[in-house]
């Protein structure tokens, strides 16, 4: 209600009805008013499009030394998730390939997560990871004879 109309209305110089109705009539009006550019600006600032990165990637990495994981970094710098298959280098290399790639995805705010037997995702900011692979395959009898 407007202090105009409230004022009207608490003198008793208008009716409850017809207050409504010219209230109504006003937000009727002020929808279909054209926006000014200053508020289609604005407005454009807080609509965010779902198709914000028209090219998503996912990279697929098979290092065979631990020189290539700063190649590696450099993907999930540039939002890229980057999947690791690290059964081609030796264990002590695929352990200190995992530490970099740990702090590197700790700094950007992303994530990291085993998805098999020496297959590692990482993941930048922009994605999530739900839900877990290792759980189910731990489970399973072959797969805890072949680690």
């Amino acid at each position: 209600m407007g202090v105009m109309n409230r004022f009207m209305s608490f003198l008793g110089l208008q009716e409850e009805e017809e207050i409504i109705e010219r209230e109504q009539i006003a937000r009727d009006e002020d929808e279909y008013e054209p926006a000014s550019v200053e508020t289609r600006k604005n407005q454009r600032a807080n609509v965010v499009s779902i198709h914000s990165q028209k090219n998503v990637k996912v990279v697929l990495y098979e290092p065979r030394s631990y020189d290539e994981a700063q190649e590696i970094a450099d993907h999930l710098r540039s939002h890229r998730t980057v999947v690791i298959n690290l059964q081609r280098v030796r264990n002590d290399q695929a352990m200190r390939i995992i530490d970099f790639l740990s702090g590197t995805v700790y700094a950007l705010g992303g994530g990291i997560s085993k998805i098999g037997g020496n297959i590692f995702m990482c993941t930048p900011d922009t994605v999530e990871i739900q839900g877990s692979i290792t759980e189910i395959l731990g489970d399973d009898p072959d797969y805890n004879r072949m680690r």
